[in-house]
């Protein structure tokens, strides 16, 4: 457009006036044409454009000199910059729309696991205690509801688990009740595979009171722990489960 070179970050200005940007790249272009005068002239020259071809491409007579003469038609500096300012907030609504939606996504595939590690939570005061009884029974609720279960015990450990497993559209959905495990500890829930492949199920931290204890400090201590979980694979291409800890010992293993 002009007859000397340019910076790179000067050569968007074209894609941009005509609309061709993603959304990532348009916010930084618009970033850096709010302290660029050069953009500003090209955008100046250039607004307009996309519309107008659009124009040429519909109407009959294309090369008629009326149409030559709208597109050689230079918009207002007050025009550009409303039209600026309308591209920017339609960007940033569209933004706004992802994020809401991808939070409400991922508030709904963790909730599972997260209710379980809520409750295995360490806040020893009465409305945390409340509050981790209502979410352990969130998970209860869960663990119970699915129709396959299996159990083992770790002879060595002294842990037992049963996995509760229900096959979704997207994969397994699992429901986990662990017992005779003392903490402090941070955990895992692994399925594994007959070629050896892992997935991680969930996550959670033991605390030091432990659960499913017949001897245990605390209330809390004597019940079981119930975790939700979700993995991608199917029933069939599971061969057990793995209770782990973070430092890799393993507590107990169930079949599938």
């Amino acid at each position: 457009m002009m007859g000397s070179p340019v910076p790179n970050e000067h050569e968007t200005v074209g894609a941009y006036a005509l609309g061709i940007l993603d959304d990532a790249e348009a916010t930084a272009f618009e970033a850096h044409l709010a302290t660029c005068e050069w953009c500003a002239q090209q955008l100046d020259e250039l607004a307009g454009m996309e519309p107008m071809l659009a124009a040429l491409a519909d109407l009959p007579g294309a090369g008629t000199p009326a149409i030559g003469e709208s597109l050689s038609a230079k918009p207002s500096p007050r025009i550009v910059n409303k039209l600026v300012d309308e591209v920017a907030e339609r960007r940033a609504q569209k933004r706004r729309r992802s994020f809401y939606m991808v939070a409400a996504a991922a508030a709904l595939i963790i909730g599972g696991p997260f209710v379980a590690m809520a409750a295995s939570g360490g806040d020893d005061s009465g409305g945390g205690a409340k509050q981790g009884q209502v979410l352990a029974g969130t998970a209860k609720d869960l663990f119970e509801s699915m129709p396959d279960k299996v159990s083992a015990t770790d002879s060595s450990t002294g842990v037992s688990a049963t996995v509760a497993m229900q096959e979704k559209d997207w994969g397994t959905s699992l429901g986990l009740e662990l017992k005779g495990v003392k903490g402090p500890l941070k955990c895992s829930l692994i399925a594994v595979s007959s070629n050896g492949e892992r997935w991680t199920a969930s996550t959670w931290s033991v605390g030091k009171w432990g659960y499913g204890l017949a001897d245990g400090k605390t209330p809390e201590s004597k019940q079981p722990l119930y975790i939700g979980g979700a993995v991608a694979p199917t029933l069939n291409d599971i061969d057990h489960f793995e209770v782990v800890t973070s430092d890799g010992k393993k507590l107990v293993q169930v079949a599938a």
